[in-house]
């Protein structure tokens, strides 16, 4: 099983690669992909997924704690 990795792009979108499942709220799974988008502005045309509707409508730039910020 490959390592999971959730890139947090700025202004943008979550950037999924590995081997996951995507399931929905009824347990209803995506079809698999190798990467894939997840929508986090909500703007979406293709919901879970992003469709880039949120470039110049959106803005979010989260950086992870130094390891002495979280001691």
């Amino acid at each position: 099983m490959s390592k999971v990795q959730i890139k947090v792009n700025d202004n943008g979108s979550f950037r999924v690669t590995g081997d996951v499942e995507l399931i929905d709220a009824e347990g209803n799974v995506y079809p698999a992909k190798p990467a894939f988008s997840l929508c986090r502005c909500g703007l979406s045309t293709n919901m879970p997924y992003c469709s880039g509707a949120h470039k110049g409508k959106f803005e979010s730039v989260v950086r992870a704690p130094k390891p002495e910020e979280t001691e």
